[in-house]
């Protein structure tokens, strides 16, 4: 919308660089461009704006397919003004010379203009189409034949009107019938979803059971190295037992054979001792063969007093001492 100021009378309207404005002065074209600034009265003056900058146009309407199924279709139009001259002398695009409002309403007639062709053309394409190829094929399909049917439109090339671009947003059917469609794909989709879950517990199991092989492996092949082990320590102890049996019968034997080495050179040193015994009483009694009675008799008291008791002290009595005295005062040689 144009900016229009008032001073003393006059009008100044201002622009933007996307509307083209258009100003006539008693029937004559005084300015045409877009962007522009100017004065004018208001009594003499007729302007007109046409915005030329690119509009969105968004559509919903309903459509019903070969097999009579009612679809609902979203799309957009990008169009614009290409010929500003000629859209302001089909459209009512003139504005207020005080308020620099449109007089009508020509967006909302170009918007019913393009919303129209373009059910038309999607009517009669989805027409010819089933549903369950609208739904996989349709988008395309539709979009193709509004933007095609749009450009070959006669009216809007004689409105000044340009399609810059077509966007289908959606094609959709009826709730139930979409509940309905959805319901084979969710069962296949819950179903590769059980699959996925049973796989899961499968490779679960089967984890499990290689543990579960592998301890029971790991397990019986401790056992065996333990049987290994008893067998290597009874081994043992059977070769310390048998090395211990063979010390001691060694020890045993030694012991023994010095046992019989020290009974010989005792039995060899008695019976040396003995015969020099022997052959000291041989010699002791060759020394005294040639000896007299009394002597002998001398030398046995003598030795039978070196074995007698020791005495320590001795009574004599009178009878006795009075026997001997009389005995020593004989004569020598006198018998008794």
């Amino acid at each position: 919308m144009a900016d229009i100021i008032r001073r003393f009378g006059w009008r100044h309207l201002r622009s933007t660089p996307t509307a083209h404005v258009r100003h006539h002065k008693r029937g004559q074209l005084v300015h045409d461009g877009p962007g522009l600034s100017f004065w004018f009265r208001a009594l003499t003056a007729a302007l007109c704006e046409v915005p030329v900058d690119d509009r969105e146009l968004a559509m919903a309407f309903h459509a019903r397919t070969s097999d009579f199924q009612d679809v609902t279709v979203q799309a957009t139009v990008t169009y614009r003004i290409s010929d500003p001259a000629t859209a302001a002398a089909r459209l009512d695009f003139s504005i207020d010379p005080d308020t620099g409002v449109w007089r009508g309403a020509p967006l909302e007639q170009i918007s019913t203009l393009l919303t129209e062709t373009a059910q038309q053309h999607a009517l009669d394409v989805l027409a010819r189409t089933p549903l369950a190829a609208a739904l996989v094929d349709g988008v395309a399909s539709v979009r193709d034949r509004i933007g095609q049917g749009l450009a070959a439109e006669p009216r809007l090339d004689a409105t000044g009107i340009a399609v810059v671009a077509v966007r289908v947003v959606a094609l959709r059917p009826e709730p139930e019938v979409e509940r309905a469609l959805r319901t084979p794909a969710r069962e296949q989709i819950q179903q590769e979803a059980d699959r996925a879950t049973y796989e899961r517990r499968a490779v679960a199991v089967e984890r499990e059971r290689a543990i579960a092989e592998n301890e029971l492996a790991s397990k019986i092949e401790l056992a065996r190295r333990e049987e290994q082990l008893v067998d290597q320590r009874g081994t043992n102890a059977r070769r310390e037992a048998e090395e211990s049996a063979a010390a001691d019968g060694v020890r045993a034997e030694a012991e023994a054979a010095r046992t019989v080495r020290l009974a010989r050179a005792e039995a060899e040193a008695a019976r040396e001792v003995g015969e020099a015994r022997a052959q000291a009483q041989a010699a002791w009694l060759r020394v005294h063969a040639d000896v007299d009675a009394a002597t002998l008799h001398a030398l046995t008291g003598t030795l039978l007093a070196e074995n007698l008791p020791r005495i320590d002290s001795l009574t004599v009595s009178p009878d006795v001492l009075t026997g001997l005295l009389a005995k020593l005062g004989r004569p020598h040689g006198e018998q008794a």
